[in-house]
């Protein structure tokens, strides 16, 4: 890490603004050449990021739009390429990575880097990852929740030359996408990727030739320093002091229940910060784990939330240390697999944004939605000529409740806040499924002073395919998604299915892989809201009648959550009104028990549960009380944890 003060400029003010924001605007348009090249569905819905790097591999420039997840890797694996071919390189050439242990994150996330040489001077790389639909292994999509270790996870692939001096590998590029579900597509990727890091090359090189060499590698240094001074003196105006936090992955596959913890201690001495992982758990027996890239990167999109008017580059990460035990779930090595990162990732990264939340109350916010991945593949007897089909889909959900505002409803995750909400009719086109509902789920959002935002359900038709199998990779069914400032919890994920000719629905709950579905099976997913900020005893009556009006909250759940006593006038016209004096003393009763309703025998809930007398919605945010969905039995180690954060979070601040 450089602790170096950065120099001041050497460059003319308008020459340095000019240069920072081409070299994010060359990144944009790379983004845009994917968007009309690429061949990938997936692509297509902006899983992707792109980069601009100096000569050393360090991170110049990212793009507008470009997800969370890959801001903090692009400059590992583009070092790992210079450590494998340097002195070997020549203009045109273009190398594959996707390797989590050296700094990426997921097979999936292929990344193609391509040397920037101005005359014979190596001055910069380009950049364009992209997640790629299948990389082979045990199942199609190559998230196979099941497995312990990375050879069933697809493809690994150091780094690689895809094009020697502008000449495409077709032996190289032909073995790799002949080992994956859609080699066409494969291929039709690449050459997007490939001319991305084209349009970067050309716009680099139209800066030199208008402003001369030396001028434009001075800008990629400066911008990077302009944005270390920038941090350090924010964080150098914070008091110096230490914060922890623990968040949960659901549970260990190799130990029963028992939610996984992963412990954030954060200290800011200085103009530096340090963020440490110690008392992690160790590594578990599926694919959430997170290789040390990848959780770097969490720690910066993280933190970055609360510096939004900043670039990103590696001037950002100059001033940041992290410690990360060997073995942890967030710190993964080889062969462990790592494919489901994004579980621990968002973890991280919801536990500092309430660490910064404490340091910035201005920008609190309250834990948000987990990303979910659903995945199906088999034959497609629509179209003999592409015979197999990968359904590659995410659904948007909730943000947390913010410090004086309600959260963003029916957002994509902080996991990845460029990604599009997939088009139903376009995923209806190049799958065979049948979208029969789509909608804004009521009852989703965490309750509070300012309510979480809104989760979604979704339910699919599987249409005319064979030999298919689908995968749920999600997370939060037990470390259900949590309010804080004493804000109750959202609600449990999780996927049930209803098989073709069966009237009853079954629970398949979060996290499932290569699951046989077939033609007429119906599957049904909701997306959990975001968490509560503040009482929801605080919350202004007349917002909460007017989320009844817009459907958000059920005038059941405005009565249990908020204590606001609802009339109904007329529901076709959305005619609705408080009763106040009720409310007044609804409230006053709330307050009462609800300590002790967050403290009841965990045995006594489940069994009120098992005669219907509760919902999940009582079990999580009444209660306390974490179960097994489908038999209501009680998950007792997981119940004790969810307790403890709910007593911190929730029950400490309640008046």
């Amino acid at each position: 890490m450089n602790t170096m003060t950065p120099l001041p400029s050497q460059l003319d003010p308008v020459t340095f603004e000019v240069l920072k924001n081409s070299f994010i605007t060359s990144v944009d348009q790379m983004a845009e050449q994917m968007l009309r090249t690429c061949y990938s569905f997936v692509i297509y819905n902006r899983d992707f990021s792109n980069g601009l790097h100096d000569a050393e591999g360090n991170s110049v420039a990212q793009g507008n739009q470009d997800i969370a997840v890959h801001v903090g890797t692009l400059h590992f694996t583009c070092k790992d390429v210079i450590r494998t071919f340097e002195g070997q390189m020549l203009p045109g050439d273009v190398y594959a990575i996707n390797d989590p242990y050296a700094g990426g994150t997921h097979f999936c996330d292929v990344r193609l880097v391509r040397p920037i040489f101005d005359e014979d001077t190596l001055i910069g790389f380009s950049q364009s990852n992209g997640h790629w639909s299948d990389l082979g292994g045990s199942v199609p999509g190559s998230f196979d929740v099941t497995a312990k270790e990375m050879f069933r996870e697809g493809m690994r692939l150091t780094p690689v030359r895809l094009f020697r001096a502008g000449e495409f590998c077709h032996d190289v590029a032909g073995m790799i996408a002949a080992n994956t579900r859609d080699p066409a597509s494969i291929i039709g990727d690449i050459h997007s990727q490939a001319s991305a890091t084209a349009v970067a090359e050309r716009e680099v090189l139209r800066l030199v030739k208008k402003y001369g060499r030396d001028q434009v590698l001075q800008g990629m240094n400066e911008v990077q320093d302009y944005v270390e001074r920038a941090v350090r003196s924010r964080i150098a105006a914070l008091p110096d002091g230490t914060w922890e936090t623990v968040d949960y992955i659901d549970s260990d596959p190799g130990q029963g229940e028992g939610m996984i913890p992963i412990r954030v201690k954060m200290t800011i001495s200085g103009d530096r910060i340090h963020y440490d992982f110690t008392g992690s758990h160790p590594t578990i027996a599926s694919i959430y784990n997170s290789a040390p890239g990848a959780t770097f990167s969490a720690v910066v999109a993280g933190m970055k939330t609360f510096f939004p008017d900043l670039p990103l580059n590696s001037g950002f990460y100059r001033m940041i240390d992290v410690t990360a035990p060997e073995n942890s779930v967030v710190s993964a090595e080889w062969p462990v697999a790592v494919t489901g990162f994004l579980m621990p990732f968002e973890k991280i990264m919801n536990a500092i944004f309430e660490m910064w939340s404490k340091i910035m109350p201005e920008r609190a916010i309250a834990c948000a939605f987990n990303l979910e991945y659903l995945l199906a593949g088999g034959r497609d007897l629509r179209t003999p000529e592409k015979p197999i089909f990968m359904f590659y889909e995410w659904l948007p959900g909730g943000w947390g409740g913010r410090n004086g505002k309600d959260g963003s409803d029916v957002t994509t995750a902080c996991f990845g806040t460029g990604l599009m909400s997939q088009p139903n009719e376009g995923n209806e086109r190049v799958n065979p499924t049948r979208t029969t509902e789509f909608q804004i789920l009521r009852d989703s959002a965490g309750p509070g002073k300012w309510r979480g935002g809104t989760g979604v359900q979704k339910t699919s038709l599987l249409l005319d395919c064979e030999d298919a199998v689908m995968s749920y990779i999600c997370d939060r069914e037990r470390a259900v998604v949590w309010g804080v400032e004493g804000g109750l919890p959202s609600m449990p994920h999780g996927l049930s299915i209803r098989r073709n000719g069966e009237a009853e629905t079954k629970w398949l709950g979060s996290v499932f892989s290569d699951y046989p579905v077939g033609t007429g099976d119906e599957f049904a997913r909701p997306t959990a809201g975001g968490g509560g900020f503040g009482d929801p005893l605080e919350r202004d009556p007349e917002a909460v009648r007017d989320d009844v009006i817009d459907d958000y909250v059920s005038v059941e759940r405005a009565s249990k959550d908020y204590g606001v006593v609802i009339r109904e006038i007329d529901a076709d016209l959305c005619a609705y009104e408080v009763d106040q004096a009720a409310t007044e003393t609804l409230r006053a009763e709330i307050r009462a028990k609800r300590r002790d309703w967050a403290r009841m025998a965990p045995a006594t809930v489940s069994e009120m549960y098992r005669k219907g007398e509760i919902n999940t919605l009582d079990a999580v945010r009444r209660f306390a009380t974490i179960l097994d969905w489908e038999t209501g039995a009680v998950l007792e180690k997981t119940t004790a944890q969810f307790r403890e954060s709910f007593e911190k979070r929730t029950v400490a601040h309640w008046a």
